[in-house]
């Protein structure tokens, strides 16, 4: 009977998994289809996928005019893991990924709270918050990222740490923080607040202690030597936090020397930027409604989310600040888990049920929320899968499919952001209008002209088009491609 009842879990708990394959795969998979991924970053990880099949690093030259080892600008070894699935899924194989990891993080918070009887009950409820959470659907609706996949196998390290699998979860813990350099920063607090949980297990606590010192040897060790070292400029690419300094020294003495100015920078437009007024308000209103104010009944909780928010919140770019793209992801398995934790070990089971429902509703809404907004830095057609206008484009895409097969694999290009992830499985491949030595140049009159305005670009067009260099062998009233004379 017991068994039956198991198998009766695992198989709507798997039925739950497809559901949501196909709700992320209506977000992920549609925008590639519709060519609203970009150059950055699907493109250009797209292109060190071809590379590394091929047993190459990659030159940065989709979006560089100077080549420089991809890995100096992030520090992530996943491309290089899933390399060889490009050759089965082509451009879509990161957004294969990127969906496979969230739906393995999900089957990890339901197994985590699995493990012990008392707890089965929140697994499923759990498992549901998760998918639910607004910082999947925002991660899913802007490319791929690696940060993605790490913090969705992120719960297995808690399960592992949980059955106390102490050589599993070190390799877990391996696993995740070769993502991106900036992960193993996080990964370090998570493993101090952990040490929270386990104080009476002196073996436990140790062991959490020495992982968390590794994370940190690790961040400083690749933000401050190895990346460096791969850099054309000797320095570390990504630390953009005027507000704290010039660099992670200038930023620790800064937080440290000035914590009220430094707590009242997470709430403002600490840089006067032209819409950055209320972003980071908005983003902690979501995450309110998102359940994050239960995480203060166990704080450490809180502990792990510490460098999330300062990344986020202190950062130059006010993109950053907010509840859009790929950096809200790491909220997502913390939360599943503490707030469920917290809720399994209140006292009134009855209050307990109410609640874990009350969160998945309140969760739900915030998520619908940021699906159906609108603003300077999105018009929500990329994220909300249920809008008539995520299947339409204002021209056939049909056309430029049949079109882009006059492009050699071989043919070194230059194509616009949108068509450059679907061409970025060769050799050289340039983000148009930077053209360098490249025979084949693609481009649409309908697209983001950038990094043009309106005005200028149809007259940089009309010079490429008149070119004694160029021949023009596809024109219609969206696309254009040409082909260098010659060739």
């Amino acid at each position: 009977m017991k068994e039956s009842i198991n198998s009766l879990f695992r198989n709507r708990v798997n039925l739950i998994l497809v559901l949501f394959f196909c709700v992320y795969g209506l977000i992920s998979f549609v925008n590639h289809y519709f060519f609203r991924t970009a150059c950055l970053d699907l493109g250009l990880y797209t292109n060190a996928l071809f590379d590394y099949s091929h047993f190459q690093f990659n030159d940065s030259l989709a979006f560089k005019s100077i080549p420089e080892n991809l890995l100096s600008d992030h520090f992530d070894l996943y491309l290089m893991m899933f390399s060889p699935f490009s050759l089965l899924f082509g451009s879509y194989t990161l957004l294969i990924v990127q969906i496979v990891a969230v739906l393995i993080g999900a089957k990890g918070i339901y197994s985590y709270f699995n493990i012990d009887d008392y707890q089965k009950k929140w697994a499923l409820p759990a498992m549901l918050f998760f998918l639910t959470f607004f910082g999947i659907y925002s991660a899913l609706s802007f490319d791929y990222h690696s940060n993605v996949v790490a913090a969705c196998l992120l719960p297995w390290f808690f399960v592992f740490v949980k059955k106390k699998k102490l050589i599993p979860a070190f390799l877990l813990l391996l696993l995740v923080v070769v993502a991106k350099e900036n992960i193993s920063l996080w990964v370090g607090f998570v493993c101090f607040g952990l040490v929270f949980e386990y104080l009476k297990d002196r073996k436990m606590r140790l062991f959490l202690i020495l992982l968390g010192l590794f994370c940190f040897i690790y961040f400083v060790a690749i933000t401050m030597a190895v990346m460096p070292m791969l850099s054309s400029s000797k320095e570390y690419a990504h630390f953009q936090y005027e507000v704290l300094g010039n660099n992670f020294k200038d930023a620790i003495l800064h937080l440290i020397a000035h914590p009220i100015d430094s707590i009242k920078t997470m709430f403002i437009n600490h840089n006067k930027s032209q819409f950055g007024n209320y972003v980071k308000l908005e983003l902690f209103g979501v995450l309110i409604g998102a359940g994050f104010l239960i995480l203060f009944r166990r704080p450490y909780f809180i502990i792990m989310l510490l460098p999330i928010f300062f990344q986020k919140l202190f950062h130059n770019n006010p993109n950053m600040w907010g509840v859009l793209m790929q950096y809200s992801i790491e909220f997502a398995p913390i939360l599943a888990i503490g707030i469920f934790t917290i809720i399994s070990k209140g006292a009134k089971e009855r209050l307990n049920k109410i609640a874990s429902y009350l969160i998945i509703i309140s969760s739900l809404v915030t998520t619908i929320y940021v699906i159906n907004k609108k603003g300077p830095f999105n018009n929500n057609t990329e994220i909300c899968f249920y809008s008539k206008e995520h299947y339409h484009k204002n021209y056939n895409v049909n056309d430029v499919y049949e079109a882009m097969k006059l492009i050699p694999a071989s043919a070194k290009v230059s194509a616009q952001s949108c068509y450059l992830p679907h061409l970025a499985l060769r050799d050289f491949i340039y983000q148009f209008p930077r053209i360098d030595d490249a025979d084949y140049l693609i481009y649409s009159m309908n697209e983001n002209p950038y990094p043009f305005d309106h005005d200028e670009f149809p007259i940089f067009i009309q010079k490429l088009e008149n070119s004694s260099d160029w021949k023009v062998i596809y024109k219609n009233s969206h696309l254009r491609i040409l082909k260098k004379k010659g060739i």
